[in-house]
């Protein structure tokens, strides 16, 4: 699963979407894959003084500089432990015409599942764990519910401001 993702898997087959599950904290997310560029180990991470918890720091990923966030703190679960599945979930976010590489920790990638637009159930109205404006929709995988975040919406664009700026400092 590490490494560069097959960016032609990601368009949508006969009703269906294609996403990127994880976990984190105990819990099983999913992310389309469409914005994902690749996969890599956890590691290299240079911290970043005075900035939030959630950023947990740069790293250098082939001579660009790319902001990590740590989404356990972004969702205010506390800042994850690195364990031996720990992985970086490389992302393009982009904000109108402008992209921007940003790294997302995770404790563990698990597979590329397709779920069925049938299949995704609207985005409670409350008790998920994280805030409902993070989440998409909740698809079903093997008879289970999968959280689905916006990663839109997790990476806001006064966060992606942060990011940016933080980049350019450390580059």
């Amino acid at each position: 699963m590490m490494g560069q993702l097959n960016m032609a898997a990601t368009l949508m087959i006969g009703g269906k979407q294609q996403y990127l599950t994880f976990m984190l904290g105990g819990e099983t997310y999913a992310m389309r894959i469409a914005g994902i560029k690749e996969i890599i180990p956890y590691g290299g991470v240079t911290a970043i003084p005075c900035v939030p918890d959630s950023i947990r720091g740069v790293i250098n990923l082939r001579g660009a500089v790319v902001p990590v966030i740590d989404l356990g703190a972004r969702f205010g679960h506390g800042a994850l432990s690195q364990v031996r599945r720990s992985c970086i979930v490389i992302i393009e976010v982009t904000d109108g015409e402008t992209g921007q590489d940003i790294g997302v920790m995770v404790d563990a990638v698990n597979a590329v599942v397709e779920i069925d637009d049938d299949d995704v159930e609207p985005r409670p109205a409350f008790g998920a764990s994280v805030r409902v404006e993070f989440i998409q929709g909740m698809g079903k995988v093997n008879g289970k519910f999968v959280v689905i975040l916006d990663v839109g919406a997790v990476l806001s664009m006064d966060e992606l401001a942060l990011l940016t700026e933080m980049t350019e400092l450390a580059a």
